[in-house]
């Protein structure tokens, strides 16, 4: 039998069979964009909070008081071997990134992109002096409120770093700062929330959403961080709602992270109010 003939182009063969009407994409309905909401908080903070219940769960059947244990933060991944150490720090950093380049993808095809979250370089001066002034007023409240919860017992001993003193501890901290920013408040504040408002979620609710999942993935340090991350999710949540951009948070975020995890290596065991662990 004879088939039709063939051509060969670009390394295949080419028929001459009439074109196939193009695939068309799934219409974009309310089950599709809330399946989307949760597959993006499954690989990303929805995850953590999981986790982070499980782990309290094992602080609260664990005995002795919750001080006395320990929240490490930006542990050693290899200890003894510092550049092994440093390339898993790194690559740490680099796949934490990458929810976000997700959600942020996802907002491209269909919510606006970067410009819907106001993650862009329109206003540099007013973003990063509004980042500035949010980190000077919420750190100082947050250390406040950590030693409050820490000597009433409702909050583990947070230990920001326990990385060994080698030359790369203090940038290889900003850089996980500046991850923690971006990915929290992309994701949990910015993708969270314009996806809610889409969906019909009252402000009210969509608020309430962001702090709690907030609030929740921070349980592994007890209460207290459940108590403190959930009121800075109020109020980062509902600046966002307001003027409708992501980057004074990220912003106000990184710098909160950055001077908590350098400053706990720089002062811990020199001052004696800095809890440490025993």
């Amino acid at each position: 039998m004879v088939g039709p003939p063939i051509r060969v182009g670009y390394g295949r063969p080419v028929t001459d069979a009439p074109p196939q009407a193009p695939v068309t994409a799934e219409p974009l309905t309310r089950r599709v964009l809330a399946a989307e909401v949760w597959l993006v908080l499954g690989v990303s903070f929805a995850a953590s909070a999981l986790y982070a219940l499980i782990r309290y769960v094992g602080v609260l059947t664990r005995p002795g008081p919750v001080r006395s244990q320990v929240a490490r933060l930006n542990t050693s991944a290899a200890p003894g071997r510092p550049w092994l150490d440093l390339a898993l720090q790194l690559a740490d950093v680099a796949t934490g990134v990458v929810p976000v380049l997700l959600a942020v993808h996802l907002l491209a095809r269909h919510g606006g992109g970067r410009r819907a979250i106001g993650l862009d370089g329109r206003r540099p001066g007013p973003d990063l002096a509004q980042g500035a002034l949010l980190a000077a007023g919420i750190g100082g409240l947050g250390l406040g409120f950590y030693l409050l919860a820490w000597h009433s017992g409702a909050n583990l001993t947070v230990a920001p770093s326990s990385l060994p003193d080698v030359w790369w501890r203090v940038p290889v901290l900003v850089l996980s700062a500046c991850q923690n920013g971006l990915a929290e408040e992309v994701i949990v504040t910015g993708y969270l929330l314009v996806r809610l408002r889409e969906l019909d979620v009252t402000p009210g609710r969509a608020l309430a959403t962001s702090a709690l999942l907030r609030g929740s993935y921070h349980l592994y340090q007890g209460l207290g961080g459940f108590a403190g991350n959930l009121a800075m999710g109020l109020l980062f949540a509902r600046l966002f709602q307001r003027n409708g951009r992501v980057l004074p948070l990220v912003i106000a975020h990184s710098l909160i992270d950055t001077v908590a995890f350098v400053g706990y290596v720089l002062l811990v065991g020199k001052v004696s109010w800095i809890p440490a662990p025993r």
